[in-house]
């Protein structure tokens, strides 16, 4: 799968610090189908879980948004 970072993605990523390859890693090991996807995961070196907001469609994913969840995780 393709993995392609919207221009707002990609200025969370750089606000927060958060490697675009940890996400890409992240994407990797997601079994994703059409559609949108929120993924909420712990990642080493980051005090809050990491929110990662997608779209699939055609094998092409698109990150829409990442950012440190500070409230926590819902469940």
């Amino acid at each position: 799968m393709i993995v392609k970072f919207s221009r707002h993605a990609k200025r969370r990523a750089k606000l927060y610090e958060i490697p675009e390859l940890k996400i890409e890693k992240i994407l990797a090991d997601s079994d994703l189908s059409k559609g949108e996807h929120e993924l909420i995961r712990d990642i080493a070196g980051f005090k809050y879980p990491i929110k990662i907001i997608v779209s699939v469609e055609n094998n092409i994913i698109t990150v829409i948004t990442n950012y440190p969840l500070k409230k926590g995780r819902s469940k």
